[in-house]
């Protein structure tokens, strides 16, 4: 390994050269107090910065060992320095002068959420923090003494004063920390009592604005109905009392405006940890649940839907169901049984953003449409079954139809933000009205033995001669080029594509972060090129591919090196972005 001074060196002697001798840097130079990687140099001054990584050991660094001995408090460490980090970047960023992109310095935004980011990682013995730079230049001449105030003054200093404990708030780190071990207790909590969610009092539910997720500022803090209190110790905040909502079906009911979606919203956030001073630092949800909508347009493949769908007028097979345009109805049946095979045991949903004919019909509709003329059970008839024989439990936001009334284990009127029991006044209306009866199909539970085709790629013409024909380079089966990735592509939160082929990932509603959807590319090109042969069930792939990120982390699904900007999704996100792709 080369040393710094060596690197200043090199640095000079290319001065004023036309831009892509900057790719001469690349490399590991030896830095007093870290060793800094220059992992890929962008071509000129306008196009993506270039990436570099630091490794420092953590001995040097002085942070408590104790501080990320567990891995919620590892991840909440690394994403405390990452801010720091990034906080230290914003104060030199565009400090350096030059055309296009120089004198960046840039590195994970991060958001209310707490995730694990390629941005920053403790491995063993090390720690590791990735992030960008624009190489100055003036035009597209390379201007060195403006990259050499960058790495040898701007980035010593940004490191010495975000990663070393001694320049760090103590107290600040131990809130990140120690937060992040309250909310993995409250975690245990669920799965010791038998709750899918718990919501502090005093938890602030609202957000800002409808693109902003900070607090909105003198909301109305929740409280919990007494009748779901619940108080709970900590080893660090100490006895937290809230509303703690058990296994079973549970509906959120109110007018219009009182908060219903609000509490929603929260509850399916909840399975993220939150930073303090978001107001939802105490609201934990199941880490499975999986919030469920219908989704006109998408494509459903050999998804065994009929459970909820039966005898179509065109015959079409729906224990093995597949199309490339769902309705609504189909589009929410698949995404329940996609979600039961992804190990979901808790289902969110909202009346407002699901398939009416998919969630409920009312008796009229029933004397008018006999039941061998309409081939949905709707969800109503499976949603207590679900819970009994699957073990998998409901929350969800009703407002149409009291039909729901009759099946539900817990029901809370939201009214003027508050949440208020109204389990018992409504069940003794319930024994007044008998509900209709209805016959309901035998409930069963799918085996999950769903195989997708091996995927195989298009030939590029890189890999081919004149007329088609191979150039002699070979090729993997499938028409793949050895040792040549698919192309992939992240918009926000918006799509995914993997050369050419599109996945829309806009209505998967709990991806936190845009850099989970371009970890979700990542993913799903290794689950493409890699892990499915035809044979293995969609279970085996994804889980396989999650344990190969848990135990090895990004490096098998990049190429060369391991860029910035990649935050650890779900392994329900990956299930459904396997679900979404229609190549």
């Amino acid at each position: 390994m080369k040393s710094s001074e060596e690197l200043r060196t090199l640095l000079r002697s290319i001065d004023h050269k036309s831009y892509p001798a900057y790719k001469s840097l690349a490399g590991e130079w030896k830095y007093p107090a870290f060793c800094l990687c220059i992992d890929h140099v962008q071509g000129d001054p306008f196009a993506s910065p270039s990436s570099l990584h630091i490794e420092l050991p953590l001995s040097c660094t002085r942070l408590p060992a104790a501080f990320y001995e567990k891995d919620c408090m590892r991840i909440a460490l690394q994403d405390f320095l990452t801010r720091k980090l990034s906080g230290q970047f914003e104060q030199y960023n565009f400090k350096a002068k030059g055309s296009g992109k120089s004198g960046l310095l840039s590195i994970s935004r991060c958001g209310q959420k707490v995730l694990e980011r390629s941005a920053c990682q403790i491995t063993g013995d090390q720690l590791i923090l990735r992030f960008h730079i624009g190489f100055p230049a003036f035009g597209r001449t390379i201007n060195a003494g403006e990259l050499e105030k960058i790495l040898f003054d701007f980035l010593p200093r940004c490191v010495e004063n975000s990663l070393f404990y001694q320049r760090l708030d103590p107290a600040e780190v131990e809130q990140a920390v120690f937060l992040a071990e309250d909310q993995h207790t409250i975690r245990e909590y669920l799965q010791q009592k038998g709750w899918v969610a718990f919501i502090a009092n005093g938890s602030v539910l609202p957000r800002k604005s409808g693109v902003s997720q900070l607090p909105m500022k003198d909301s109305v803090p929740f409280h919990s109905p007494a009748s779901m209190k619940q108080t709970i110790s900590l080893p660090h905040h100490g006895d937290i009392t809230g509303m703690a909502v058990p296994k079973g079906v549970t509906l959120i009911v109110g007018g219009g405006y009182h908060g219903k979606s609000t509490l929603l919203s929260a509850i399916q956030d909840g399975v993220y940890d939150h930073i303090a001073g978001d107001g939802r630092e105490f609201v934990i949800t199941d880490a499975s649940a999986m919030k469920l909508r219908a989704e006109d347009g998408r494509s459903i493949r050999n998804v065994d839907i009929s459970l909820f769908i039966n005898d179509l007028p065109n015959h079409k097979d729906t224990a093995c169901f597949s199309t490339e345009d769902a309705s609504g109805s189909t589009s929410q049946a698949a995404g329940v049984v996609e979600s039961m095979e992804a190990g979901s045991r808790l289902f969110l949903m909202d009346e407002d953003t699901s398939a009416t004919n998919f969630m409920v019909r009312d008796a009229f509709m029933q004397q008018v449409i006999r039941r061998d003329k309409e081939p949905i059970t709707p969800f109503i008839e499976r949603v207590r079954a679900l819970y009994e024989a699957a073990d998998i439990s409901t929350v969800m936001v009703a407002g149409s139809s009291g039909a729901f009334f009759y099946i539900a284990d817990h029901i809370l009127l939201m009214d003027c933000y508050q949440a208020v029991d109204i389990t018992e006044r409504v069940k003794a209306l319930c024994a007044e009205q008998p509900a209709s009866y209805t016959e309901i199909p035998d409930f069963f539970l799918p085996d999950f033995q769903r195989v997708l085709p091996e995927y195989r790629r298009k030939q590029s013409n890189r890999s081919e001669g004149r007329g088609g024909r191979s150039t002699g380079r070979g090729a993997e089966p499938g028409g793949r080029p050895r040792h040549e990735h698919m192309k992939i592509r992240a918009s926000g939160v918006e799509e995914i594509s993997l050369d050419k082929e599109v996945v829309n990932v806009r209505y998967i509603e709990q991806l936190a972060d845009s850099e989970q959807t371009t970890a979700l590319a990542y993913l799903l090109r290794y689950c493409l090129e890699q892990a499915m042969d035809g044979k293995r069930t969609v279970q085996e792939v994804a889980e396989h591919v999650m344990e190969v990120l848990r135990r090895d982390g990004w490096k098998p699904f990049t190429s060369s090196y391991i860029p910035c900007g990649l935050a650890v999704p779900r392994t329900q996100e990956l299930y459904a972005c396997l679900n979404r792709f229609r190549g």
